[in-house]
């Protein structure tokens, strides 16, 4: 994976850009030509279709207690693993969303600042962002946790 298509992951998992913009991105990247340097030949095999999204939250040091509470034993942390057959599965249920939710959906985006219209999702989109993410890791390190998305 190119350090251009780490970055455009990178602004996506950071909500600096949509998904659309990403896809957009992604294929113009995927568009530029080659510099002339020689690449190494890879002589790994090809890698098949993840099968998870993996999404870990691992606190550190010090703000472990504020994220469960006091004297609750729980730790903040969080660790998910999604099975993508869900994932496109909603995707294709995206086609029975009536209008008026729909509407009710691109709105309440809008309010949290995302600027996507949910009846532009579509099958290809997420087939590309599955394999993207399978060539990718996005790690995040703050001063209060580590968190890591990837796909097996």
């Amino acid at each position: 994976m190119s350090d251009n298509q780490k970055r455009i992951l990178q602004m996506l998992a950071e909500g600096k850009i949509s998904v659309e913009e990403a896809l957009r991105l992604l294929s113009l990247v995927k568009e530029e030509p080659d510099s002339g340097a020689a690449r190494p030949v890879s002589t790994k095999e090809p890698r098949s279709s993840p099968k998870y999204l993996y999404m870990k939250v691992e606190p550190k040091e010090g703000f472990r207690n504020r994220c469960g509470g006091p004297g609750k034993g729980e730790t903040g942390r969080v660790n998910i693993r999604i099975p993508m057959g869900l994932l496109r599965a909603g995707i294709k249920l995206k086609a029975l969303i009536p209008a008026q939710a729909a509407d009710d959906i691109n709105r309440a985006l809008k309010e949290k600042g995302i600027a996507f219209d949910i009846r532009d999702l579509k099958d290809e989109y997420l087939e590309t962002l599955v394999t993207a993410l399978g060539e990718s890791e996005i790690k995040v390190d703050s001063r209060e946790a580590e968190v890591s998305i990837h796909a097996e």
